[in-house]
């Protein structure tokens, strides 16, 4: 506890709150929590939703602290933008896939 005037506060780690990753195309959630833990050199974090490795957008990240939030993060109502192509079909059901079949207007 440290004193400040009359009143106590504990210690905070600087490191404890919420963090907004714009996450690029490519990693899992999971990588982008790996990479900030190094970083920061902490060990409690965790995301507030996964989104697919070629996803890209918000990724919000809870640290130290922050991560009592998560029920209230992860219960919260979401929205997603997305693109399709429709005629095209792969063996994946996504962009990553080999084309299996398509099919014209």
């Amino acid at each position: 506890m440290r004193q400040f005037g009359s009143t106590q506060m504990r210690d905070l780690d600087p490191f404890d709150g919420i963090l907004l990753i714009d996450k690029p195309s490519g990693p899992t959630s999971h990588d982008i929590v790996d990479e900030v833990r190094r970083h920061l050199r902490i060990k409690k974090a965790g995301h507030g939703g996964t989104l697919d490795p070629n996803a890209t957008g918000l990724l919000i990240m809870l640290l130290g602290r922050g991560t009592r939030l998560s029920n209230f993060v992860m219960g919260s109502d979401k929205t997603y933008e997305g693109v399709c192509r429709l005629g095209v079909a792969t063996d994946s059901q996504d962009v990553d896939g080999q084309v299996i079949s398509e099919r014209g207007p």
